[in-house]
């Protein structure tokens, strides 16, 4: 009996672990925003030290790492906007309308048409 709560307790810790493990490593090598050589030196430390290394790696990871990811805040964003911009000044709505755009989030078309709809509004 006491070898059946060993192997749980040992699946219930170890399976975990791998799967973090194995998440980061698939990450690493989808992402688009760092070179070779530093996805190298992540996946030598992710290797190296399993435990501390994906735990440092899913701490210092940034989002929008892939372009699903950034695709996807984009939507949000915009979303966000278009959901509480109702209620809100001309005013604040152009200084949140460049915001977005000094960001990124909106490209120079999307941001001239959505200022001109304030703007004649």
């Amino acid at each position: 009996m006491d070898s059946f709560w060993d192997v749980f307790f040992m699946l219930l810790i170890w399976v975990p672990l791998i799967m973090m493990w194995a998440f980061a490593f698939f990450d690493i090598f989808r992402r688009d925003d760092i070179s070779g050589w530093l996805k190298a030196v992540w996946v030598f430390i992710v290797f190296i030290i399993p435990f501390f290394g994906t735990l440092m790696y899913l701490l210092f990871r940034r989002p929008g790492a892939t372009p699903q990811e950034r695709q996807m805040m984009d939507e949000a964003s915009r979303e966000f906007v278009q959901k509480y911009s109702g209620d809100v000044a001309p005013a604040d709505q152009l200084k949140t309308l460049s915001e977005l755009h000094d960001g990124g989030k909106l490209t120079d078309d999307e941001y001239a048409r959505a200022k001109a709809k304030i703007v004649g509004a």
